[in-house]
């Protein structure tokens, strides 16, 4: 993208419009009875931590970084674990570097949602049973483990979750599914036993438009609303085969999820970029209006309402969640 682009206007102009909106993204906003948090999908990516642009001068650490972005909104996607299974040790570490109210949203691991993962990120003890001729690939899937060994991988990311659940700050488990996964007896059982094994509240974005068509929509609902799974409402490029529209739908009424993705139709489906290239894209005031109302009408019937911007490059996440939340709190006033 040019930097002429609106969308991609670079640091300082999306820092002036970041400035405007203020703080109304730092607590959770009342709609009805229910509280909508905003925030971002990740606190720690390369373009968001370079001197400058989000971070203030001298927060530098791991540490640092964390207790100013929790200061800034109540709420944050951890993306990490879907690459690495998540230790205790640094789940504690989150627990004390935020505020008594401040909530984690996290990714779950590759192997929970059928996508591959590399051999050699996961933990030794799994690296070590496994068969012979799954040591010598790079990368595997769910499908080739041995049983005992998914309980394995299951069993860690729930026990390493254990500082978030008793600080009452896990918000939910997001299971994503790959744009290969469709509609299908085989891929609603999957999230039930992803749900089930995991024993912790999950929350489902599909990244395929067919969950959606004319022919398969009402089944989609019906499964998430009869099994009391929150749907990940999302905004994403449209016009690809893989294209989710962007349908909101209240089917839990503990929590409802939007991310927000950008609209980079360019980088959308180009291989071998970095995430951050991908989501670059920086919405206008008018796209972000146009979803206030929708964020209410499911805020009103929902105890929880999380709205994530995925759009992490540079400070356009960032910005986006605070000029988002003070539309919303602008609507309420």
């Amino acid at each position: 993208m040019a930097k002429t682009d609106p969308h991609d206007p670079g640091v300082e102009t999306a820092r002036g419009r970041s400035e405007e909106a203020g703080d109304a993204a730092r607590s959770p906003i009342k709609v009805g009875k229910g509280k909508v948090r905003f925030g971002t999908a990740s606190w720690t990516d390369p373009t968001m931590t370079a001197p400058g642009v989000f971070y203030p001068k001298g927060a530098s650490t791991a540490e640092e970084r964390l207790r100013f972005y929790a200061s800034q909104f109540p709420v944050v996607e951890v993306d990490a674990t879907y690459y690495v299974l998540p230790n205790k040790r640094t789940a504690q570490s989150w627990v004390e570097r935020t505020p008594k109210d401040f909530v984690f949203d996290i990714k779950a691991h590759a192997l929970m949602t059928g996508q591959p993962t590399e051999v050699t990120r996961l933990p030794k003890a799994v690296q070590e049973e496994l068969p012979g001729e799954l040591k010598a690939k790079r990368r595997i899937y769910r499908k080739d483990m041995p049983v005992e060994l998914l309980d394995a991988v299951y069993k860690q990311f729930r026990e390493a979750l254990e500082p978030l659940i008793e600080a009452s700050k896990l918000g939910a488990v997001f299971v994503q599914f790959p744009k290969w996964v469709f509609p299908s007896n085989e891929a609603r059982e999957l999230i039930l036993e992803t749900w089930q094994r995991l024993d912790l509240p999950i929350a489902v974005e599909f990244r395929h438009g067919s969950w959606f068509n004319e022919k398969n929509a009402e089944r989609t609902v019906k499964f998430l609303q009869d099994n009391k799974i929150p749907y990940v409402a999302v905004d994403e490029p449209q016009g690809f085969k893989s294209s989710v529209p962007p349908v909101v739908i209240p089917t839990n009424d503990e929590l409802a999820v939007f991310r927000f993705h950008g609209r980079n139709k360019d980088n959308w489906e180009k291989k071998d970029i970095p995430p951050s290239e991908r989501f670059r894209y920086l919405y206008d005031e008018d796209e972000l209006a146009d979803w206030t109302p929708k964020i209410a009408s499911v805020a009103r019937l929902t105890k929880e309402t999380h709205v994530v911007y995925n759009n992490c490059f540079s400070n356009y996440g960032t910005t986006n969640a605070r000029e988002a939340a003070l539309l919303l709190a602008q609507m309420q006033a």
